[in-house]
């Protein structure tokens, strides 16, 4: 848990230094409290690359998505990669292409139609690889910000 607690102050360290009005310094997206939930419940998949050492070098929290019922929507099963993470250290050695492919593998096997995910635009290193790894936008975000600094 330590391990990944470290992972998630990088991650929204990055999240921070692109949108500082929207994330805050040295904060992390899960309390231990709910990382330790998250780490036993068995609908949040949890994929966590470690070394020889046993110490992790990334992750990929994950959730399952199922519209059923819905007015619009097809009744489709989806492995959402909730958040993907590899040491900031240790990049550019193919661990998040791992994790990602175990992701892939793991989501076949469970009978999903399609893995999904958010990239922030802030995050241009994370674009690059999401495309790289042969994601392609099925939606996007846009926003006008209506408070803040009038000069």
């Amino acid at each position: 848990m330590e391990d990944i607690n470290r992972l998630l102050l990088q991650v929204c360290l990055v999240h921070h230094k692109g949108r500082p009005d929207l994330f805050r310094y040295g904060a992390k997206k899960y309390t231990d409290e709910e990382l330790r939930t998250l780490i036993h419940d068995d609908s949040c998949p949890i994929f966590v690359a470690a070394n020889e050492d046993e110490n992790v070098m990334g992750y990929a929290f994950c959730r399952f998505i199922e519209h059923k019922n819905d007015n619009i929507l097809t009744p489709i099963r989806t492995l959402y990669i909730d958040d993907l993470c590899v040491d900031e250290q240790i990049r550019g050695k193919h661990i998040g292409t791992a994790l990602y492919e175990a992701v892939l593998a793991f989501a076949k096997k469970s009978g999903c139609y399609n893995v999904t995910l958010n990239v922030w635009s802030c995050n241009p290193q994370a674009q690059r690889f999401y495309e790289k790894c042969g994601l392609k936008p099925q939606k996007v975000g846009m926003e006008a910000i209506l408070q803040g600094d009038e000069s």
